[in-house]
């Protein structure tokens, strides 16, 4: 058995995920920080799928990823077993940081829509030039024009 696991698609990758009894409230709707955490999640599994290791730059002290900026809209609710798809487009590639546009979407149905901003830091939390296989993995990956 392998846990879940995204691809890359074209200019996106994609990432699965369903909604379980944990994270949902008593109506069984999901919470809405979970929506965070599911975008974190397809995010980590894109460097994954990049060949980027984070873990290692970090134990190296090189550094690591870290959101420092984000914006979210919810439109509608995901459910208690909702098959949900976690869609990463990276828009804009700096020095020091990435931008993302994440979509969460149930079907043809956008459930929330995230911008965010990953910067690189040290391990004291400072910015940081990303490393140059780092971007060099990005750059195959960003989009030019957002849709």
């Amino acid at each position: 058995m392998h846990p879940p696991s995204g691809s890359i698609e074209g200019s996106r990758h994609v990432y699965p995920v369903r909604v379980f009894f944990e994270d949902t409230d008593l109506s069984g709707i999901a919470y809405h920080a979970n929506y965070l955490k599911w975008c974190e999640r397809a995010r980590s599994d894109l460097l994954r799928v990049l060949g980027i290791d984070q873990r290692a730059a970090f134990e190296a002290g090189e550094g690591v990823y870290a959101v420092s900026e984000a914006q979210i809209k919810w439109r509608r609710p995901a459910r208690l077993d909702d098959e949900l798809l976690v869609t990463t487009r990276a828009l804009e590639l700096r020095a020091a940081s990435a931008r993302m546009e994440q979509r969460i979407t149930r079907g043809e149905e956008t459930l929330a829509e995230v911008d965010i901003v990953a910067a690189f830091v040290t391990p004291e939390g400072r910015p940081r030039r990303q490393p140059a296989e780092w971007r060099r993995a990005f750059e195959k990956f960003v989009t030019k024009d957002p849709e």
